[in-house]
């Protein structure tokens, strides 16, 4: 009788080298957490099998950044000491965060202790080497800033680990100036290495959208599983799991709801707004076409304006040369700012001068203004910002201090929160610091995102909406910050959906602003000028008569006395 050989199990070392997602369960157990779900699994496999250079899209929370730290020690331990990793990220601190944790899993995960650095090698939280490599001017891991010292770096793989974020991809410069950057990636690889971006788009405009023309493989993970009419959006990049759930009838449940469930979507889509969470989380980049960013700063007059009168003219124009280009734009590409092609010499007084309010309650958002002066059917808009609160004392100072900088005459308030309760706590103050009439406007009963883009833009596109340049300067400080709380950035970025903003406080009081002027917009602007020239050719006639002529009260008349 033959013996049949049995046979032989595999040790676990052997396990965990044959295939990487054996080596993530073990991290993810070792930390406590529990089992990778199947689209972390997926990730993993992208990372073992997919091509050199390739990209990960996956929402805020799957934890790509975890399992490619694990990813490069499996890497290291189990397949090649000499290989040599390089991780980029948006800034030094967060890169440093991605090799710290990868330190740390040496330091005490038992089946990775073996790579811990001898005395004489690099051991530091930037860069460090394994043991078991060989002497090398690069070392085994190192973390650097995408705006930091790329250049002669080497590196087989490099890791470009979130390098967009809101604050480096918020404005057109900025972007291009992010792309740049990663135009060293290729310098930095040896021969034959590999390039990973991991990321979730800030900006629908997202560097990433353009890896594909440069020869990148992307896969995306989205939060929900998309509908059939949203999957051409992706461009062939959606992972072929979420396209099975699409074909299943599965479109908008989680993709993975071990670890986001349905109502913790929805939270965090009502955190993100409709917008941001189309990008965080379902990676939905499109700008399907041009109603649905209908508001644009090309469409807006920019100057530098005074603070008591208003040229009695001003044309619009386009042309390169009327283009601001020492002004970042916030908008997408193509959107510019335009200084006015004809100011007229002749400057008057405002016919009026009023601020919005849109108060922000117990302070949760921001209390926005705006303020909006009026002149021969054109509107200014000499100021407009937020402050962080909303009744507390210090808010309503601010507001005040401000009307009477600008010598507002008349302030609305945005009633739809605390029922006139803001009102009330706002007169005393404003009645101590600069006393002007003060109302409640009318409650808004329509959808907000459509009363906003229905109120602004046929000003806007009748460029009847003139801007002052300094408060496009103050506001690109906000940019620098947070550039959610930009009045630019809401007015560039809103769409009729609901929801579509997470912040609009600033957008909402512009536009509250230039809905009251809106009966005013009705006169012909060529005609209100008419009359004005017409009032003071009538003036300065009358002014002859009594004073070159005379009148019969005040004297000879001067033409007896010339003998006529």
């Amino acid at each position: 009788m033959a013996v049949i050989p049995q046979k032989k199990r595999k040790t676990r070392d052997e396990l965990l080298a044959a295939d990487f997602k054996n080596f993530l369960y073990a991290v993810w157990k070792f930390l406590g957490l529990p089992s990778p779900t199947p689209i972390q699994y997926e990730i993993a496999d992208w990372l073992q099998f997919g091509p050199k250079r390739k990209m990960i899209g996956a929402f805020r929370g799957e934890g790509k950044s975890w399992i490619t730290s694990a990813y490069v020690l499996w890497v290291l331990r189990y397949k090649d000491r000499n290989h040599k990793f390089e991780i980029v990220s948006a800034s030094k601190s967060r890169a440093d965060d991605f090799t710290t944790f990868t330190k740390r899993l040496i330091a005490d995960m038992p089946e990775l202790k073996c790579l811990k650095p001898k005395n004489d090698q690099r051991d530091s939280m930037v860069s460090f080497d394994v043991n078991g490599c060989k002497p090398a001017h690069a070392p085994s891991v190192k973390s650097v800033g995408i705006f930091g010292q790329l250049t002669g770096s080497r590196a087989d793989e490099l890791i470009a680990d979130d390098i967009e974020v809101a604050q480096n991809s918020a404005t057109q410069d900025s972007r291009e100036k992010l792309e740049k950057a990663t135009q060293e990636f290729e310098a930095i690889i040896v021969p034959g290495g590999k390039i990973t971006y991991l990321g979730t788009p800030q900006s629908e405009e997202s560097v990433y959208n353009k890896l594909p023309s440069k020869g990148y493989a992307i896969r995306i993970w989205p939060a929900r599983v998309p509908k059939p009419a949203a999957v051409g959006k992706y461009n062939g990049q959606i992972a072929p799991s979420i396209l099975a759930l699409v074909e299943q009838g599965k479109s908008g449940l989680p993709t993975d709801p071990t670890r986001f469930t349905d109502e913790d979507l929805i939270e965090r889509e009502m955190s993100y707004g409709r917008a941001g969470f189309l990008l965080q989380f379902m990676l939905d980049t499109s700008l399907a076409d041009a109603e649905r960013y209908p508001l644009k700063t090309s469409d807006l007059i920019i100057m530098n304006l005074l603070p008591d009168k208003g040229p009695i003219a001003v044309s619009y124009g386009s042309s390169p040369e009327l283009q601001l280009k020492d002004l970042p734009n916030v908008g997408f590409s193509g959107d510019r700012y335009y200084r006015p092609m004809f100011v007229d010499k002749e400057w008057s007084p405002y016919e009026g001068t009023m601020m919005f309010i849109d108060p922000s309650g117990r302070g949760k958002d921001e209390t926005g203004y705006a303020i909006v002066k009026q002149l021969h059917g054109y509107l200014f808009i000499t100021a407009a910002g937020g402050f962080k609160g909303g009744y507390d004392d210090t808010t309503l100072m601010q507001l005040a201090l401000v009307a009477r900088e600008h010598k507002v005459n008349y302030i609305q308030i945005e009633p739809n929160f605390g029922d006139g309760m803001f009102l009330k706590i706002f007169t005393p103050v404003l009645k101590a610091v600069h006393p002007c009439t003060c109302e409640d406007a009318k409650r808004a009963v329509a959808q907000k995102e459509k009363r906003i883009i229905d109120t602004l833009e046929p000003v806007m596109n009748r460029h009847r909406l003139i801007m002052c340049r300094s408060v496009i300067e103050e506001d690109l400080k906000v940019v620098e910050s947070e550039v959610r709380y930009s009045l630019l950035y809401q007015l560039t970025h809103i769409t009729k959906e609901r929801g579509a903003l997470k912040h609009d406080d600033r957008l909402d009081a512009l536009a509250g602003a230039v809905a009251y002027w809106v009966d005013s917009m009705a006169k012909d602007e060529k005609e209100s000028q008419e009359a004005y020239k017409d009032a003071q050719l009538e003036a300065a006639l009358q002014q002859f008569m009594e004073h070159a002529i005379g009148g019969v009260k005040n004297g000879p008349n001067w033409l007896k006395t010339q003998g006529i």
